[in-house]
């Protein structure tokens, strides 16, 4: 039986390609989406790629993520730095998670440096652009397959 994870992006993730391109690089939302799938279907990992713009629909999608899949990997993307609720329900889920940036977020503006998800999360990827989901798929498979919470 194949691993379920969820991948969960947060605002402006689906403007990817069109934002600050030395940032977040030429890769467009789709495309990325597109890279997971393909990857995860080689580790026979099942996922869902999820994003939204808005906090609340957010936090309901890590609650109902909880007995649904196996780990969560998060790009909270702006709500990193300022979302209390998405930080309190990723504590409550109990399964591996992985906060994850495409930008290094400690080289950036100061009030971007400061995650208030990173103490609840099992493990943290920032930095090293889209590549960072594949990263991601394949530690969280190795994350749950070891029982790494």
């Amino acid at each position: 039986m194949p691993h379920r994870i969820i991948i969960i992006n947060g605002p402006n993730i689906n403007l990817l390609g069109e934002r600050d391109q030395s940032q977040y690089g030429k890769l467009t939302f789709d495309e990325l989406k597109e890279k997971c799938l393909k990857i995860s279907k080689s580790l026979n990992i099942e996922i869902e790629f999820y994003q939204s713009n808005i906090e609340g629909e957010i936090v309901t999608k890590i609650q109902d993520s909880r007995n649904i899949y196996d780990g969560v990997i998060i790009n909270a993307a702006g709500f990193t730095h300022s979302s209390v609720s998405i930080r309190d329900a990723l504590e409550i889920i109990n399964k591996p998670t992985i906060e994850l940036h495409i930008s290094n977020i400690h080289k950036r503006e100061e009030f971007r440096q400061k995650s208030l998800i990173s103490d609840v999360v099992t493990g943290i990827i920032c930095g090293l652009g889209v590549n960072g989901y594949i990263l991601a798929i394949e530690a969280m498979k190795e994350m749950i397959e070891d029982g790494n919470r």
